[in-house]
């Protein structure tokens, strides 16, 4: 499916990661099981998150799901009798899994996900914990745990409460049903709806406007709104107070200006 330069595979090529123009994609490559998430891929996952944050040339990550049916469909059910088939060892999946999700709920810089066909279970937890939701006129979401018997965790309903609010959560959990893309852009689970045939497109033109804009001001925001989103007790003013101090003493604020002036497109090097 990738039409990037740079591909690079992790987890006997269900992940792949690319990079181009200051963009770095991972696409969840499994489509025979509308690419849903065994512990190897979770595991291959975190292993491209870190490269790409990493790599100075990438400005912003594109998470996208092969096929053209499926951005993840949840978790890989027929693992599940291997390893999730009792209350410990589905705390034991929990650890593997749970860290390549801290790794993105605190990933350094934005990220969007590409929606397109089946967001469901996992796949809306790993979709939450992105910074922008864009999906396909074409795309479905639910979390199915209700129909399995098991429990979504904390973090996930948390990021799932703080989109739909508290009312919908239930609607949504108790029922396990799944909604359409137009439902969920009213309901605030995606922020934008796309006809499939233009979704990529569109994607790619957010991000690469992101990748040029200045990325300490995109930081700044960044921790801003993590802060806000946090209890008043737990807020970290001085973080915001740092990034604000060197969003201004940056050669970055410097060429903002110079550019505003000249009336130029500036060249922003994150410095």
């Amino acid at each position: 499916m990738s039409d990037l330069s740079n591909e690079i595979s992790f987890a006997d090529d269900k992940i792949l990661k690319a990079v181009s123009d200051g963009v770095g994609t991972v696409t969840f490559n499994n489509p025979d099981k509308r690419n849903a998430m065994s512990l190897e891929m979770w595991e291959g996952f975190g292993q491209a998150l870190t490269s790409l944050r990493d790599d100075d040339a990438v400005r912003v990550v594109v998470l996208r799901g092969a096929g053209g049916k499926a951005f993840v469909a949840g978790a890989d059910i027929s693992q599940f009798e291997k390893t999730r088939h009792n209350a410990a060892a589905s705390e034991e999946y929990a650890k593997r899994s749970e860290a390549q999700r801290a790794l993105l709920a605190n990933y350094p810089k934005p990220t969007i996900a590409c929606i397109q066909g089946f967001c469901v279970g996992g796949g809306m937890q790993v979709a939450m914990l992105t910074d922008i939701r864009i999906a396909s006129a074409s795309s479905q979401f639910g979390i199915p745990a209700a129909k399995l018997g098991i429990a979504y965790g904390y973090d996930g309903l948390r990021h799932l409460v703080s989109l739909v609010g508290p009312s919908w959560a239930r609607l949504l959990m108790y029922t396990g049903m799944r909604i359409d893309a137009a439902e969920a852009l009213r309901i605030g689970l995606v922020e934008r709806v796309i006809p499939d045939d233009e979704l990529w497109g569109a994607v790619m033109e957010i991000a690469h406007t992101v990748s040029e804009n200045a990325p300490l001001a995109i930081k700044a925001a960044k921790i801003t709104i993590a802060q806000i989103l946090k209890d008043a007790g737990d807020r970290d003013m001085e973080a915001i107070k740092a990034i604000g101090t060197a969003c201004m003493d940056s050669a970055d604020f410097r060429e903002g200006r110079q550019a505003f002036m000249e009336k130029r497109k500036p060249q922003f090097s994150g410095k």
